[in-house]
């Protein structure tokens, strides 16, 4: 049952009905993560590649205080032109609710939506994590995914964050990260951590079936970890000197918290001349294609 709280768009809930795959998608993207006008070209393209996959995309967001899951063609262009979009996190969507925002949604915020509307399988860029230099800053979206049973489809955790400690949270939370078709844990937009992932799949069917069973096991979420292009990844020691640089912008202009993420990403498009934008954009697809693979084979198996 869909709660009398949650709009869940009419093709959504024909294609739940029929027994269609359907992928959720986050807003935040769209709002905070890329500029204009790529962020709206962006997530127009992360649906219509859902969509050439056999599923159904269904991006989530608060609207003027109505948490939503498919959004319209309108909504979609408003979060990627309108100035003040708020980002709402799990626990900023009841404020949101409450005092008639609109909010473009994180990853957790978007896995606990996602979940209430009835979808098992949600295609992000990076998930959050534990930050570097401050291991009490933990993202939500770790929390979120160890009590909601849901299949997240990323390119790993943003490359800002500390990686070991991000993978040693996951572990003590009891969330399974699969390789796809790799034995290490990719590291969104840079060349690869060299951390092992705690299991490797071949295929969706694989990916499928592990999930099933956690899930039947008593388990929640699940990370699906694919590799970015290798083409497009950017040099280890290119990214870090970028995000130094970008940490002292920080720093010097007093940004932290919630806006510190965000202020990074946008820094470090600048300080390599937009390969980070080039990449990111490549990873979503990438991850939106194997999300809309893995809901049909989840299908299968019911």
């Amino acid at each position: 049952m869909i709660p009398e709280w949650l709009t869940v768009a009419e093709e959504v809930r024909v294609a739940q009905s029929a027994g269609r795959p359907v992928v959720a998608l986050e807003s935040t993207l769209i709002a905070h993560g890329l500029p204009r006008p790529v962020n709206l070209e962006t997530a127009l393209a992360i649906e219509a590649t859902v969509r050439a996959a056999g599923a159904v995309p269904a991006t989530v967001a608060v609207v003027r205080g109505v948490p939503t899951v498919g959004l319209s063609g309108a909504d979609l262009e408003f979060l990627a032109t309108a100035d003040g979009i708020f980002k709402a996190s799990r626990r900023d969507l009841a404020p949101a609710v409450a005092l008639n925002r609109t909010a473009a949604t994180t990853v957790s915020a978007t896995t606990a939506l996602a979940h209430a509307a009835g979808i098992r399988v949600f295609a992000t860029g990076g998930i959050g994590g534990v930050h570097r230099g401050n291991h009490t800053d933990v993202s939500a979206d770790l929390t979120e995914l160890a009590r909601t049973p849901i299949l997240v489809v990323c390119a790993g955790a943003k490359s800002l964050l500390d990686i070991p400690a991000t993978l040693e949270t996951l572990e003590t939370l009891g969330v399974p990260v699969l390789g796809y078709r790799s034995d290490t844990f990719p590291e969104f937009y840079t060349t690869g951590s060299g951390r092992p992932v705690s299991a490797r799949v071949e295929s969706p069917a694989e990916a499928a079936a592990v999930f099933d069973a956690h899930v039947r096991m008593g388990g929640s979420g699940l990370v699906l970890a694919l590799p970015a292009d290798q083409a497009l990844a950017i040099p280890r020691a290119e990214f870090e000197a970028a995000l130094t640089a970008a940490e002292g912008m920080a720093k010097t202009a007093g940004v932290s918290g919630p806006d510190l993420t965000s202020y990074l990403l946008a820094k470090l498009a600048e300080l390599t001349n937009g390969k980070t934008l080039t990449a990111n954009r490549a990873l979503i697809v990438a991850n939106a294609t194997l999300a809309a693979r893995v809901a049909i084979a989840l299908l299968g198996r019911a």
